[in-house]
């Protein structure tokens, strides 16, 4: 009887956690065009924000082959409608950082 009781116990403790699965998704805004209004947007947790923005933003910058200031902005622009503005201050410093390295290299 005692086992049956632990049995129910932890079928009720793995219903309340499968109920609680959590899902994210991200889409960019209807009003992006050019370049970026084909890309598909990640979902990721970061322990080192400023780093993982830097490195995404350098590798749409190579992959999409972003050619002026313009579609600079359209990418700044993305990124900040996608993210959090807690986190936007990150995404500031990382385009910053790599139009400075890319100004100085230049």
């Amino acid at each position: 009887m005692k086992k049956e009781g632990n049995v129910r116990k932890n079928k009720r403790n793995v219903r309340r956690c499968s109920s609680m699965n959590i899902s994210f998704s991200a889409s960019l805004p209807g009003d992006v065009r050019g370049v970026f209004a084909e890309s598909l947007c990640a979902v990721k947790f970061s322990v080192d924000p400023f780093t993982d923005f830097r490195e995404s933003v350098l590798e749409m910058i190579q992959d999409v082959g972003v050619q002026d200031w313009e579609e600079m902005e359209e990418l700044v622009y993305c990124y900040v409608t996608l993210n959090s503005p807690d986190v936007h201050h990150f995404i500031a410093e990382a385009f910053l950082s790599t139009c400075s390295c890319c100004y100085k290299s230049g």
